[in-house]
């Protein structure tokens, strides 16, 4: 892989891990609500399972959905479901010190599991497997670029995670915590939107 394609990817990784979407949204509440340091395998979960959604599409996963698109189509679909379901967990978390079983942290194994239903996600993987190796270096290529991902993603999400924290203090009332929360759910349902109507158009 040569330095130019190496410095594209980068900037794609960036770019694409620190703007907005499902991930960044959950991060940020979860900060908020539960602190760094209880946010950190829901921060490694995403990374790992980025990381390992880039191996398996870059060696061969996106030539099965290519010549089988309903396969893409079915997860599309419980993506969708399963991020109404988190938004819904996400509004109705209550903080650190309750102890309704809803006031659980993302561990990292769900974290990691959830790259597999996130539109955004896909996207992205799908996009660094496809558009940043060589068909006849894919053993080389796909590896370097799956260390790339995790190398300059990590950081970026953590902002996220990081900034939810810094706002905190703000949420020391359950009214704070509970207005925020409801507000970082409905961002997170809101950015399902372009992906239920690409959804619409396709079926």
């Amino acid at each position: 892989m040569s330095p130019d394609i190496v410095l594209a990817l980068v900037t794609f990784c960036i770019v694409s891990s620190v703007t907005p979407g499902p991930n960044n949204m959950m991060l940020l509440s979860s900060g908020g609500t539960f602190g760094f340091g209880r946010t950190v395998p829901h921060i490694l979960g995403i990374s790992f399972g980025c990381v390992v959604m880039v191996l398996l599409l870059g060696i061969g996963l996106a030539s099965v959905i290519a010549r089988a698109p309903w396969l893409y189509t079915g997860l599309h679909i419980v993506s969708i479901a399963y991020l109404l379901y988190l938004s819904w967990r996400i509004a109705t978390s209550v903080g650190v010190g309750a102890t309704s079983a809803r006031t659980k942290p993302l561990g990292m194994i769900e974290a990691a599991a959830f790259q597999w239903v996130n539109p955004k996600a896909w996207a992205m993987c799908l996009g660094i497997a496809t558009g940043f190796t060589r068909p006849g270096h894919l053993y080389v290529d796909v590896p370097v670029a799956a260390v790339v991902l995790a190398m300059t993603g990590l950081p970026c999400i953590m902002l996220w995670a990081g900034g939810g924290t810094m706002m905190r203090r703000l949420l020391t009332r359950p009214g704070a915590l509970r207005v925020f929360n409801i507000g970082m759910a409905s961002l997170l349902v809101a950015s399902l939107v372009p992906g239920v109507i690409e959804l619409a158009q396709r079926i």
